[in-house]
C-alpha cells in the first residue's frame, strides 16, 4: 500500500527523471503527518471546548509554573504576540486564566493559571496523551523511539538553523 506522498513523487519523478526527491520524501511525509496527528489530536480538546492553541497556553502556564509574561508565554508556544494576547483574552474570560499587572511597571503583565485553569489541564493532559499513543497504535515501540531521536535531531538542527528555541 502506497502513502499519498510516494504517489507525488512517483509522478514528480516522470517529470522530473533525474532530480533527487529524497527532501520531498521526508519533509513532504513529515507535513501530511503533521497535518494528520493534528486534527486527529484534537479530539479531546474539542470536547472539552478547547482549541490547540488555548490548550498550548494553559499547557504552557501548567508546565512552566509561576507566572509567564505574555513574550514569554508566545516563546513558549511558538506563537506571536497578538495570536498570545487573543487567546489569553479569550482564556481570561472563560475564568482559566488571570492577568496581573507589575508593580513596578503597568505595561507588564503577569499571566497565570486560575484553579479552575489548572483543574482543566490537570484533567485534560492524561486523556490528551493517552488519545495520541491509541493513534500511534500499530506502529512498534522500538520503531516509535527510534523515530522521536531521529526527529529530534532534526529539530535541533532546524532550531539551530532557523531559531524557534522557547527562551
Amino acid at each position: 500500500m502506497e502513502d499519498a506522498v510516494a504517489v507525488v513523487l512517483r509522478q514528480w519523478q516522470q517529470l522530473f527523471p533525474g532530480l533527487d526527491l529524497a527532501p520531498v520524501a521526508l519533509v513532504g511525509r513529515l507535513g501530511r503527518c503533521a497535518a494528520l496527528l493534528q486534527q486527529a489530536a484534537d479530539a479531546p480538546l474539542a470536547g472539552a471546548g478547547i482549541s490547540r492553541p488555548e490548550y498550548e497556553v494553559l499547557a504552557a502556564l501548567r508546565r512552566v509554573g509561576g507566572e509567564l509574561t505574555p513574550g514569554r508565554l508566545a516563546r513558549e508556544t511558538f506563537a506571536s504576540g497578538a495570536a498570545v494576547t487573543k487567546r489569553v483574552r479569550q482564556l481570561e474570560e472563560r475564568g482559566l486564566v488571570v492577568r496581573r499587572a507589575d508593580g513596578r511597571d503597568r505595561r507588564v503583565a503577569h499571566l497565570s493559571l486560575t484553579v479552575r485553569g489548572r483543574e482543566l489541564v490537570d484533567r485534560l493532559l492524561p486523556a490528551q496523551v493517552g488519545h495520541e499513543g491509541a493513534l500511534l497504535e500499530g506502529l512498534p515501540e522500538e520503531r516509535r523511539r527510534q523515530l522521536a531521536e531521529g526527529l529530534g535531531e532534526l529539530l535541533v538542527l532546524l532550531e539551530g538553523r532557523l531559531g524557534g528555541l522557547p527562551g
